[in-house]
């Protein structure tokens, strides 16, 4: 009943929006959203006579060109987007690897900029609970009359996240994700061409390809990452990824971590144990981070690894800049026993951002800057740049060279992905029609990744027990610390795969099965259950 009424309230305000702005013309869907992309930006263009101040804080996401930019706010791209908005940023950022410790810490301090990035629903660990108690402001009534764009292009299962569902307020704005297969098999075909195999399709043509790339004397056959992250392939591969969205309804009824799924756990954890032991995957794997990682792939160390789609066109490139004879391609994720194999789906949101209670004075200015970034204008600037700078206007027509070398691929990642805050973020179809690597990157999205990945049960807000008890609270792609510390040491060959069943037996002891009780308990209530 509360997700109809969360359901219902979204109705209301888009219907009244649609009643209101009859007039507006609808844009081109240019990235593939179920939204729509509107043709003018006319709240935007109503601007205050004094610029809107405003600070906010954001994730820098491992972004090159923002951790190494001395002072963001003085960037001439921020000056620009500045000038466009009528506004006066004031960017307060959080380093990537210290993002959710430093969010707790802003809280815990009261010192809360006008605007909060959050990274997906109203619920998430980061935000400490700030909805609840009433930090951010409920954005019904100035999305209506502020916001109208950002209703419209914004899919329902997106504000669906923002929306507290016992009131039926929402919190925050999103940016979207409308295709939740991201994360992609990505291989050096130069290397396959010169190991004569094809393109592998199960697990075991996989390892073969990967032990013939290391006979090739490729450093790293398969690049691994710390704790899994962007190294699972295999884990969806067997349909056992464990992560906060992978919950499963089990034959005796009850809904469990998919962990729970023993034979094939074993499995999965028995073929990272032989990449291990054969040396395909680094032996200090579980302890290489997201720079790192990125370095292996784009000095050529490495033969295949896992990443999200859209990067192609910009590691790509670093790639090729590196080892000029490099030849990367996305490939269909190796299948296990049902025939099925990818990675976790995404959630439809992947940032979000919440206006301070305080700063309801200068609300109804922030929301048409939000709404002002689903507008053609603020496509042509994110996508391209400056116009006369970065692109010129032939025959009323944007001509733009995409990028190749380092400098310019960090700096398109910085305008197309981080900069522009509420979007489709699938991926930026303007640059991407303009290389090849781009063409092929949508081909991926639309033909194969759509049939791919692993979709499970998520609870939002999360399970009770699941914060009870941290150890076994499992992050949006990672398994629980206590799973995790085990079967890193399983493949590590500290611990027996055989003691699998041991190990549940101590998830289930400290806490686990009033996990499994609550999930049983709220997916069939349908009680905020999302599939």
């Amino acid at each position: 009943m509360k997700k109809i009424l969360v359901r219902a309230m979204i109705m209301v305000l888009t219907l009244a929006v649609f009643t209101g702005c009859s007039s507006n013309n609808a844009g081109s869907n240019s990235k593939g959203s179920s939204g729509e992309k509107p043709a003018t930006n006319a709240p935007g263009e109503e601007k205050a006579a004094e610029p809107v101040k405003f600070s906010i804080s954001m994730r820098t996401l491992n972004v090159a060109y923002v951790e190494k930019n001395p002072d963001i706010n003085k960037d001439k791209y921020v000056l620009e987007l500045e000038k466009m908005t009528n506004s006066d940023l004031d960017i307060r950022l959080i380093p990537h690897n210290e993002y959710q410790d430093k969010m707790i810490q802003m809280f815990a301090t009261n010192d809360i900029p006008d605007v909060v990035q959050g990274s997906g629903g109203i619920s998430g660990p980061e935000l400490a609970g700030a909805v609840e108690n009433g930090v951010f402001l409920p954005l019904n009534d100035l999305l209506k009359e502020y916001g109208p764009d950002l209703l419209k292009f914004i899919p329902e299962s997106a504000w669906e996240r923002m929306t507290d569902a016992k009131t039926g307020n929402i919190y925050g704005i999103p940016e979207v994700l409308t295709n939740p297969s991201r994360r992609a098999t990505w291989i050096r075909t130069d290397l396959l061409e010169k190991t004569g195999k094809e393109i592998p399709t199960t697990v075991e043509e996989t390892l073969d390809v990967l032990r013939a790339f290391k006979e090739l004397g490729v450093e790293q056959p398969f690049a691994g990452r710390q704790n899994f992250k962007y190294a699972d392939m295999f884990f969806g591969a067997y349909d056992v990824l464990g992560y906060l969205n992978q919950f499963k309804v089990f034959p005796d009824g009850q809904v469990k971590p998919s962990f729970f799924d023993v034979e094939n756990m074993k499995k999965a954890i028995g073929v990272y144990k032989t990449m291990h032991d054969e040396g395909l995957i680094s032996k200090e794997f579980a302890t290489i981070e997201s720079t790192d990682f990125k370095s292996i792939v784009t000095s050529g160390k490495a033969g295949m690894w896992s990443m999200n789609a859209n990067e192609l066109p910009i590691w790509g490139a670093q790639l090729i800049q590196n080892v000029p004879d490099a030849k990367v391609a996305l490939i269909p994720s190796p299948v296990g026993p049902d025939g099925k194999g990818g990675y976790a789906h995404y959630n439809p949101v992947t940032r979000s951002f919440y206006i301070n209670a305080k700063a309801k004075d200068k609300a109804a200015d922030i929301i048409k800057f939000f709404n002002w970034m689903v507008s053609e204008k603020a496509e042509l600037f994110f996508s391209f740049g400056i116009e006369g700078e970065d692109y010129q206007v032939t025959n009323g027509e944007p001509v733009f060279e995409v990028p190749t070398d380092t400098a310019g691929t960090d700096k398109m990642r910085y305008l197309n992905y981080w900069l522009w805050m509420v979007q489709d973020t699938t991926y930026n179809k303007r640059v991407s029609e303009l290389s090849d690597s781009g063409k092929q990157l949508v081909d991926a999205f639309d033909h194969m990744l759509a049939k791919e990945g692993r979709r499970g049960l998520e609870f939002d807000p999360r399970l009770d027990a699941l914060i009870q008890y941290p150890d076994l609270n499992p992050k949006s792609d990672e398994m629980p610390p206590l799973i995790l510390e085990h079967v890193l040491k399983m493949v590590y060959g500290r611990e027996p795969i055989d003691g699998y069943e041991k190990l549940l037996e101590e998830y289930l002891s400290k806490g686990g099965k009033e996990i499994i009780e609550q999930a049983t308990s709220r997916y069939n209530s349908g009680e905020s259950a999302f599939e």
